[in-house]
């Protein structure tokens, strides 16, 4: 197995009049999209604060790219592409300057052309990064963090305060990445943003990481049972229902409907018998909804315990 790009083991850090980190275990492969999860004051932060090389630790050992990023060097530096959650741009200048000045820091720069068509900024080349749309302004925050042609990416909620097609682009943008083999660790709120990009998620909460998984087995998530719901027909008692038992009966449908909620670790085998029931008696099963947990239902119950 290859040597990962980030490595931590017992990792602290105070911050003022508390451990804002608790003694973190963590490892990222290369080429994977990492996504950290956790709530406000969780610890993420500083935790990618003490990765980048900007926050000391009181304890444990960090790796970034094979070096101790308390002890940075020039080069170790050009190997890491950093996008702030909020950065400000020269407005003055265009998308290409803006992009021609950042790549005389680095002694090996990627072409601007190419990286403007990285992020999907042809169009808007020539335009003043003041008159760049929010969606438009991040591509070219990327792209500043790309011109140094990194191995390592640290996107920090990359896409706050987009509207849902503007996320959808920044996501495929950020999917692209993996493509060209880099390593992004990603910070976000969006759930639906992890399920979509990362290979491998992290919570973390009071300091601690409470599970780290692939999104679809995070926290026993492939494990944990299928919630079904239905109108419960008129005439018919919770007792009637041919299941292992309904869990269940529910107001929350509104008007005189009442929802029949159970949980099931054999949704296939229960919604036969179900929708047999239904055709047998000639009813339906209006309203019917099978729904697996979801990473947000793992994510709240981790962080809300």
């Amino acid at each position: 197995m290859p040597d990962p790009v980030i490595s931590i083991q017992g990792c602290a850090s105070p911050t003022a009049s508390f451990e804002a980190v608790r003694g973190i275990d963590l490892e990222v492969e290369r080429g994977q999209i990492f996504a950290v999860l956790g709530p406000n004051g969780a610890g993420k932060t500083t935790t990618v604060e003490i990765l980048e090389g900007y926050r000391d630790r009181s304890a444990g050992e960090v790796e970034v790219l094979g070096i101790d990023p308390a002890h940075p060097t020039r080069a170790w530096r050009e190997k890491i592409g950093i996008v702030l959650q909020g950065t400000t741009l020269e407005p003055t200048l265009t998308v290409s300057e803006s992009l021609q000045l950042y790549a005389g820091y680095f002694s090996n720069p990627r072409p601007v052309d190419e990286v403007i068509s990285l992020v999907g900024l042809e169009e808007s080349a020539g335009k003043r990064a003041g008159r760049l749309s929010g969606g438009q302004q991040r591509r070219l925050d990327v792209g500043i963090a790309l011109i140094g042609d990194p191995e390592l990416l640290f996107l920090d909620e990359p896409t706050t305060g987009f509207d849902p097609s503007a996320r959808r682009h920044a996501w495929e943008m950020i999917a692209g990445l993996r493509d060209l083999g880099k390593t992004v660790l990603l910070t976000t709120h969006y759930m639906d943003e992890a399920q979509f990009l990362a290979d491998r998620v992290a919570i973390i909460n009071r300091g601690r990481i409470v599970a780290e998984d692939t999104p679809e087995n995070l926290g026993g998530r492939e494990n944990l049972p299928t919630r079904i719901t239905f109108v419960l027909p008129d005439g018919i008692s919770p007792a009637d229902i041919p299941t292992a038992g309904v869990a269940s009966i529910e107001d929350e449908l509104g008007g005189n409907d009442r929802a029949a909620v159970f949980e099931t670790d054999d949704a296939v085998r229960d919604l036969q018998i179900l929708t047999a029931w239904a055709l047998e008696c000639e009813g339906r099963l209006t309203g019917l909804e099978v729904r697996r947990p979801s990473l947000e239902d793992v994510y709240l119950q981790l962080t809300e315990a």
